[in-house]
């Protein structure tokens, strides 16, 4: 029993990049469900759409501890939940043995460079002990941010401002890194208009896989996300709150499976 399991939580070791980059080459959308394990939701009742993503987001800003990630892990795995999970750190607390990946994030428009450079240094060797996947990720907070923003003390981009979106999104692409996060926030009241997702994939070409989160609650709403050039969106608070929602979200954007690519 015990090398069953092993062998299941090492399906997705190493091949994270390779299988969104493989989706994104394919044109189909990728729909990332973001847990935070300080609330984790009842498994049974987001089950439906766990399935439905391609991959899972595990992290949090406040309250998390590395064990708290690895038992939510443990028992994604145990209920047969079979996708890869990338660690979504909101700080040095959120890094856990048992995921696949981690988005090695730098919050690009934060005031404080620990949340630039500050916390990846410290972070980098413990990723290479623990032999994640690191994602070289650009995180960009767009308007009010929730509490990433407050904790990362993001510098404030109007979302009416799309050309600072792009100029945000083409200075990742000159620094090499290969993932754009556009954060609204979780629970954000707004999401980010399609007009500055459209001036992001602009400025980033397509050599860059981005993503989207924050304030999407309608299929409608994801449409016209990935319609302006994301290659992916995140839910996060609407699975806590309303996971039928949610789900309904998933089917009608009909997200890329990794197990069929």
């Amino acid at each position: 029993m015990r090398s069953y399991w092993r062998e299941k939580s090492m399906k997705w070791k190493g091949r994270v990049a390779e299988t969104l980059f493989r989706c994104k080459k394919l044109g189909r959308p990728v729909f990332l469900p973001l847990i935070d394990p300080e609330k984790p939701p009842l498994l049974e009742r987001v089950q439906m759409v766990l399935e439905r993503a391609t991959a899972i987001l595990i992290g949090g800003s406040l309250n998390v501890t590395p064990y708290d990630i690895d038992e939510l892990i443990s028992s994604m795995r145990h209920a047969s939940i079979d996708k890869p999970i990338i660690l979504f750190p909101g700080g040095l607390n959120n890094i856990a043995r048992n995921a696949d990946a981690i988005l090695f994030m730098s919050l690009l428009n934060s005031n404080d460079v620990y949340w630039v450079i500050g916390a990846q240094v410290s972070a980098a060797p413990i990723i290479a002990k623990l032999g994640l996947e690191a994602l070289p990720t650009a995180y960009i907070i767009i308007g009010e941010g929730g509490a990433a923003g407050h904790v990362g003390r993001a510098q404030y981009i109007p979302p009416e401002k799309p050309e600072l979106v792009a100029a945000y999104t083409l200075a990742a692409k000159l620094l090499g890194m290969r993932f754009v996060y556009l954060e609204a926030g979780s629970g954000a009241r707004r999401h980010i208009p399609p007009e500055a997702i459209a001036a992001a994939r602009k400025a980033a070409g397509q050599e860059i896989f981005l993503i989207a989160g924050g304030g999407i609650r309608t299929p409608d709403t994801a449409a016209k996300i990935l319609e302006a050039g994301a290659d992916a969106i995140v839910v996060g608070t609407l699975i806590e709150k309303n996971p039928e929602a949610a789900l309904e979200i998933a089917e009608a954007i009909n997200p890329c499976q990794p197990e069929g690519i």
